[in-house]
C-alpha cells in the first residue's frame, strides 16, 4: 500500500523533471529585480504545455496525494520493471570495481563508443545487412540521439512523422526550430507533416497523397500503436525517401519484441543505406532504462543534397556534444551480447510479451478493439467516441491503474489508450482483475 511519505517523495522526485517544473513555476513576486536582459528561446514558447509522461507523472502524484491508501499499477510510461540479468548486471559491477585498481582503471573512451561493443552491435543485428562497426556510434539512448540528429540537420528541413507517434519526434522538431507555429483548430504545428497511421491503412501512411518532407521520422514497432511495419511496407518507404531525396530517421527500440517475419532494421530492404539513419536502444532489449545505452547506424552511403557525407557530420556533432556512453554501460551492452546475455534478456522480453497477451485478452473480453501487443509491448486500445483523456481519469478514478492517452501522440490518438504490458506478472493479473469490474 502507498503511505503519505512515498507521495511526497513521488512529488519531490517529479518537481524536478522540466516539464514539471513548468507546471509549478510562478512569477516573483512584483519589486523582486531577478529578470536578466537574455530573452527566452522563441521555440521553447511554442511548446504546447508540459511534455507527455512527465504529465502523467504529475497526476499521478496528484492521484497518490489523495487516494494514499491506494495500491497504484502502471500501465503507463513505458518503464521496464524485471530485474537485469546477473550476468549483465556482475559485469557492470565487475568493471566498476576494477576503477579501483591502477591496472583496471579508465577515464575517456572514444566518443563514438568501445570498439569492441560497436563491433558486437554490428555482428549480432546487421550481420545480413553488412553494417560497418565504424558506422555504428553509441550513445546514452535513443532519444538522446534524436536530439543530437536534430543539431545535425537544424532548423531549415522539412519534417514528417506518423501520427500517431513518440512525442520527442516532435518536441525536438519545435525546439530545433522547423515546426512552425501550432495551430489550435488542428492541434498541429503547421511546417511538419502528420502521416495518418490509422487501422484502415494497416497503420502506414498513404504515401500516394503525402507531401516531400526532408526527414522522414518512423518508428517500427510503433510506439504508441504497437504495429511492426511489414516489408512491403518499408519497401513502399524506402522508394518514397529515394524518389523524394528524403532521409528516414528509423526507430528501432522495440525490434527484439518482433515474432514474426516482420523486418528489424530499415537495412533489410534493399536501398535504404542510402536513405536511412537507423536509431535504437538497450533500454527496452535489456531493461536499461536507467542505465541509459543505445546506438545510431549512418550508412557511409548517405550523403547530403551536396554529397557531403553525412557520417562525417554526425561524427563531428557526437565528439562535439558528448564524451561517450559510460564505460561502466557499456561493459553491461557487452554482457548483453554474449550468448548468455543474450538468451537472457530475451527470457524477459519473453516475459513482458507473455503480459502483452493477458491484457490484449482482457480488453478483447470487454468488446473492445485491441491493435498491438503482438510485435511490442504496448496495446492500443480503442474507446470509440470518447476523449482520451477523460478515459485516463476514468480508469485512473475507479481502477487506480495509470494508463496513456492516445492524444499525447498526436491528433490521429485521440479515442485511443496506450497500454504498457511493462509490469511483473502479479500486477498484471490484478490490474487484468480490475479492469474486467470496470467493464464488466
Amino acid at each position: 500500500m502507498y503511505s503519505s511519505s512515498a507521495g511526497n517523495s513521488m512529488l519531490c522526485r517529479n518537481f524536478l523533471r522540466p516539464g514539471i517544473i513548468q507546471a509549478s513555476y510562478k512569477t516573483p513576486k512584483e519589486g523582486i529585480a531577478c529578470n536578466t536582459k537574455v530573452p527566452r528561446n522563441v521555440n521553447m514558447e511554442k511548446l504546447q504545455s508540459a511534455y507527455l509522461f512527465p504529465e502523467i507523472s504529475m497526476r499521478e502524484a496528484q492521484h497518490i496525494e489523495k487516494y494514499p491508501d491506494a495500491k497504484l499499477i502502471s500501465l503507463g510510461i513505458g518503464d521496464t520493471t524485471e530485474p537485469i540479468p546477473d550476468i549483465i548486471a556482475s559485469s557492470m559491477a565487475n568493471y566498476a570495481r576494477s576503477l579501483s585498481t591502477a591496472e583496471g582503471y579508465s577515464g575517456y573512451g572514444a566518443e563514438q563508443g568501445n570498439k569492441a561493443l560497436r563491433k558486437a552491435i554490428a555482428e549480432t543485428f546487421y550481420r545480413d545487412v553488412q553494417v560497418k562497426e565504424t558506422e555504428v556510434f553509441v550513445s546514452d539512448g535513443s532519444q538522446c540521439d534524436i536530439t543530437r540528429l536534430q543539431l545535425l540537420l537544424g532548423s531549415n528541413v522539412s519534417i514528417a512523422v506518423q501520427d500517431p507517434s513518440f512525442p520527442a519526434y516532435v518536441d525536438s522538431s519545435v525546439i530545433i526550430g522547423q515546426a512552425g507555429d501550432f495551430e489550435d483548430k488542428t492541434g498541429m504545428y503547421g511546417n511538419i507533416q502528420y502521416m495518418k497511421c490509422q487501422p484502415k491503412t494497416n497503420f502506414f501512411p498513404d504515401l500516394a497523397t503525402a507531401s516531400r518532407s526532408d526527414i522522414i521520422f518512423f518508428c517500427s514497432p510503433n510506439n504508441p500503436t504497437g504495429h511492426a511495419a511489414t516489408r512491403q511496407q518499408l519497401e513502399q518507404l524506402v522508394k518514397f525517401a529515394k524518389e523524394n531525396g528524403s532521409i528516414i530517421i528509423f526507430d528501432t527500440a522495440y525490434a527484439a519484441y518482433i515474432s514474426d517475419d516482420s523486418p528489424r532494421s530499415i537495412f533489410e530492404i534493399p536501398g535504404a543505406r542510402e536513405v536511412a539513419i537507423e536509431v535504437s536502444s538497450f533500454s527496452k532489449f535489456a531493461g536499461f532504462t536507467g542505465i541509459r545505452l543505445g546506438w545510431t547506424v549512418v550508412p557511409e552511403e548517405l550523403s547530403f543534397s551536396n554529397g557531403f557525407p553525412v557520417i562525417n557530420d554526425f561524427n563531428r556533432i557526437v565528439c562535439t556534444c558528448f564524451n561517450g556512453a559510460s564505460n561502466i554501460a557499456q561493459a553491461g551492452g557487452l554482457a548483453c551480447l554474449s550468448p548468455e546475455g543474450f538468451a537472457s534478456v530475451h527470457s524477459i522480453i519473453k516475459c513482458y510479451k507473455e503480459n502483452a497477451k493477458i491484457l490484449l485478452d482482457t480488453f478483447s473480453s470487454l468488446g473492445l478493439k485491441v491493435y498491438g501487443g503482438e510485435n511490442a509491448p504496448y496495446l492500443w486500445v480503442h474507446f470509440p467516441g470518447s476523449k482520451s483523456w477523460d478515459i485516463f481519469t476514468e480508469i485512473l478514478e475507479k481502477t487506480h491503474i495509470i494508463t496513456v492517452p492516445g492524444s499525447g501522440f498526436g491528433p490521429e490518438g485521440e479515442e485511443f489508450m496506450r497500454i504498457s504490458a511493462f509490469g511483473h506478472r502479479e500486477s498484471i493479473i490484478e490490474a487484468a482483475r480490475r479492469l474486467g469490474n470496470l467493464y464488466p
